[in-house]
């Protein structure tokens, strides 16, 4: 039986313009990303694609060149698992960048085998999450500088299953790839709710956003037994535009029809699990990541 889709996709369009806007989107070389820079760009945004396989994110950015009139899009170098990475990526936006009104925390790995960042830390805990909260610590006085602007951050339905392992974040007592996995998307969670908190009066609005599950690269570690339960069950996975919807709403959607921090799914507002509403976690979160990074965030 061939499997059919099982997740409703509201219909939802915009014909917003960003004209005279600038987006950076993590990991935007394939899957969700592309597709979410391929959009912005369409609407006239400067869209910079922040990746780590600098030959794949110019070959994406000549894609949307072909396929976009008139786009405005750019490749830069960014390894989310090296801090001086993200320090050299955010040094060259402030170089050559007046402005930055979206920043989209898009890229991320999966259920992979242990591993460990170049700072040592557990790869999905510290891609996922450390990378990302680096990056935005960074960029935000541009983001405050170019205000109304937002911070859209790419968690998953995964988080539901997440808990924040404070005395074990490396992984090293007991690794199990689904649960770090979950951790750290719950993490995007945490640190939306809470970074919202300290933004909203700059100007500087924040979102989670679940996009479902998509048919991307970053499901190559999730393995052949998924796949057929998804088939047995009649589940199909969403394609990468289909994936992009969310973010997309987040960030062409008026100001007012959002909850800064909130968690988006499907085009819509929706409820995080019970975990990603402790307010107490995120902030000890916050604490440890600025610990983690050593960096002085209030």
């Amino acid at each position: 039986m061939q499997a059919v889709r099982s997740l409703f996709i509201p219909k939802w369009s915009s014909d917003v313009r960003l004209e005279g806007k600038t987006a950076i989107i993590t990991g935007a070389n394939v899957g969700i990303g592309k597709e979410t820079a391929k959009d912005l760009a369409s609407r006239g945004a400067r869209v910079i694609l922040a990746c780590r396989d600098m030959a794949k994110a110019e070959q994406a950015a000549r894609d949307i060149l072909r396929e976009v009139t008139g786009a405005k899009v750019v490749a830069r170098h960014l390894d989310l698992a090296d801090t001086k990475s993200i320090c050299l990526f955010a040094e060259n936006i402030y170089n050559n960048e007046k402005a930055l009104h979206y920043l989209i925390n898009n890229a991320g790995v999966a259920m992979c085998p242990h591993a460990t960042t170049v700072d040592g830390y557990e790869m999905q805990f510290g891609v996922n999450h450390l990378g990302h909260f680096f990056l935005t610590f960074l960029l935000l006085d541009l983001l405050k500088h170019s205000a109304p602007s937002r911070i859209i951050n790419l968690s998953s339905m995964a988080h539901n299953m997440g808990k924040i392992q404070f005395d074990d974040l490396s992984g090293a007592k007991n690794y199990n790839p689904v649960k770090a996995y979950a951790q750290s998307k719950l993490a995007n969670v945490l640190f939306t709710s809470e970074l919202a908190k300290r933004t909203e009066a700059l100007g500087v609005m924040a979102y989670s956003v679940d996009p479902g599950m998509v048919n991307t690269e970053i499901t190559r570690h999730m393995g052949r037994p998924l796949v057929a339960i998804t088939k047995t069950i009649g589940f199909a996975f969403k394609t990468p535009a289909e994936g992009a919807y969310t973010t997309i709403y987040c960030t062409v959607t008026p100001e007012n029809q959002l909850v800064t921090g909130g968690y988006y799914k499907d085009s819509a507002s929706a409820q995080s699990s019970r975990a990603g509403q402790d307010d107490g976690t995120a902030l000890k979160l916050w604490a440890v990541s600025c610990h983690m990074l050593g960096i002085r965030w209030k």
